[in-house]
């Protein structure tokens, strides 16, 4: 795999799933307790966003998850295969909307709920704040983001730790010594992540005053933020 060359469209799409479940620890853990999060957001008539929605498995696992509930739930992706895959996957679903779209471009809804789950990480770090103050103005005040990101650490000895333990993981996982190389070259200047301090200044700067973080494990962190 060529540096600087990760792509969420072709040939990733029809095994994106299996891959990230193999490559982030709890990913779907992350979304059930996503899931029993949306009870103290999401009631009839809200709207909730998935920004970075990929295959869609999280807006599906919400959708069920409140079926008891007229909830409108909208993801947006800015890559087109994966667009077109979870528009598939999610066809029977009329509460479910699928956009293709920059998130920075498209006219967000007041919401009760936004979700970034291992997206902004992805984003260039110029236009995170910008994304993150558009976040905040578009929820309801008591409105909750919900964001999960690669962390690195709060300095290099924990940074060194941190990358040790997660290639631990992936070894353990199955994936070759090659394969893991291969992955971080391609990953170069594609994934940029900030520490958890950076994420929660990013918060506190869009206007974010109740802030927690809600899972941790080693390299990944989900935080939640009240408006």
């Amino acid at each position: 795999m060529e540096n600087s060359n990760w792509k969420f469209s072709g040939e990733i799409v029809q095994r994106f799933d299996s891959h990230i479940l193999s490559s982030v620890p709890l990913y779907e853990k992350g979304h059930r307790l996503i899931s029993s999060l949306s009870d103290f957001f999401l009631s009839n008539d809200s709207v909730c966003y998935e920004l970075g929605c990929s295959t869609g498995s999280l807006l599906q696992s919400l959708a069920e998850h409140n079926s008891n509930k007229k909830i409108r739930f909208i993801g947006i992706d800015i890559e087109k295969d994966m667009v077109h895959y979870a528009q598939g996957k999610l066809q029977d679903y009329n509460n479910i909307e699928i956009v293709c779209d920059d998130i920075l471009s498209v006219e967000l809804e007041k919401s009760d709920m936004i979700i970034s789950y291992y997206t902004i990480q992805f984003v260039k770090p110029r236009i995170r704040q910008l994304i993150f103050d558009k976040i905040y103005e578009s929820l309801n005040w008591g409105g909750a983001f919900v964001l999960f990101e690669k962390v690195r650490g709060a300095d290099a000895r924990f940074q060194d730790i941190l990358t040790a333990l997660y290639t631990d993981f992936k070894l353990e996982q199955g994936f070759t010594k090659e394969e893991i190389l291969d992955k971080t070259r391609s990953l170069k200047g594609v994934l940029e992540p900030f520490s958890t301090q950076g994420n929660i200044d990013l918060l506190q700067r869009a206007g974010f005053v109740d802030i927690m973080s809600i899972m941790k494990y080693v390299c990944f962190e989900g935080f939640l933020a009240i408006k």
